[in-house]
């Protein structure tokens, strides 16, 4: 773990390096007073980020002193990243997480923004299989990630619901598309609904969807969340709440504005299905923010709780405490 960060602490030294050579002339004195901020997503650009991207095209960062650029991730994933110092801000997820907060590979990272106030993800099927409940699982076949958390949460719902997880045929698979997927021979697919829900229903496809957080509250956790170093909230805790501040904005500009939104997003990623885009954004709308005030915030009780869940099924290599790996400090008022 040590040499992969290094290894990344090294390709952060690169990315400087080209980065200074980059912009002269009337630009470069534009940006140079700018403190630079890099960002690594989670996956390829899709509509959980839209409001990085709005905050970058409507100048939002600019206005904070802050010249952010948003890169996509390594073989080695965000988390890394951001640990090593290659990013100073990126995208995980709170299920995930866990390898990378606790044990003896703990690395120096912890959730600062929720980007969504709810789980949106769950199990999708086509309606013809007929698993509209847990239980029906058994004897379908699932694409799994062969992830111990993912599993036990599997294990989990199948079974409060009265099904045998024995008879549930985990299938080694990784999903890229949903649609091509479940016509694939592939029965039950785990799935944010936001994007692959919302293609769906664009084609026409009728599916049973079973949604996490409405089956488990503890299940409802923070999927993704905006994660950064240690180190740098510690030395640049100013930057990281003007960074947060201007990424609040975005976000609130796409929950007023999803079409104008999903157009932004698509300027800076025009290889995406557009109508995809537009629908999913207007139905994140209503995501990012749900029921909080504030664009971001992390309920310490719903944190904790999923963490207890880990640490009751034995899936954490160590006792996670409570207000382990997250903070509210840096978001705005």
């Amino acid at each position: 773990m040590k040499k992969r960060i290094l290894a990344m602490a090294l390709a952060a030294l690169m990315i400087l390096s080209l980065a200074g050579c980059g912009g002269s002339g009337a630009q470069g004195q534009e940006t140079q007073d700018l403190e630079k901020i890099t960002f690594v997503l989670d996956w390829t650009p899709n509509t959980n980020h839209t409001g990085l991207y709005v905050a970058q095209a409507n100048g939002y960062y600019e206005e904070a002193g802050l010249e952010v650029e948003i890169v996509q991730p390594t073989e080695d994933g965000a988390a890394l990243m951001v640990a090593s110092g290659a990013a100073d801000f990126g995208i995980a997820c709170q299920d995930t997480m866990e390898p990378s907060i606790v044990g003896e590979n703990a690395l120096p990272i912890k959730a600062v923004a929720a980007i969504l106030q709810h789980n949106t993800s769950g199990i999708i099927s086509l309606k013809e299989t007929g698993i509209d409940r847990p239980a029906n699982m058994a004897g379908h076949n699932y694409a799994t990630w062969q992830m111990p958390v993912e599993q036990a949460m599997i294990k989990s719902i199948v079974e409060q619901d009265g099904g045998s997880f024995e008879d549930v045929k985990m299938i080694p698979s990784t999903v890229y598309d949903v649609i091509t997927g479940l016509n694939s021979g592939v029965d039950a697919i785990w799935v944010f609904y936001g994007w692959d829900g919302i293609a769906t229903e664009l084609k026409g496809i009728e599916t049973n969807w079973l949604d996490f957080g409405k089956i488990d509250s503890v299940f409802d956790y923070y999927t993704p969340v905006i994660i950064s170093n240690d180190t740098y909230l510690e030395e640049k805790g100013d930057l990281a709440k003007k960074f947060l501040e201007a990424t609040a904005k975005g976000y609130e500009f796409a929950i007023e504005n999803p079409e104008e939104a999903a157009d932004i997003l698509l300027a800076a990623a025009p290889e995406l299905d557009e109508e995809i885009v537009k629908a999913s954004q207007i139905w994140l709308a209503d995501q990012y923010k749900a029921e909080v005030d504030r664009w971001g915030y992390i309920d310490p009780t719903r944190w904790d709780r999923f963490y207890q869940w880990l640490n009751d099924n034995n899936l954490s290599e160590a006792p996670i405490a409570p207000g382990t790996g997250f903070t509210n400090d840096y978001l705005p008022e």
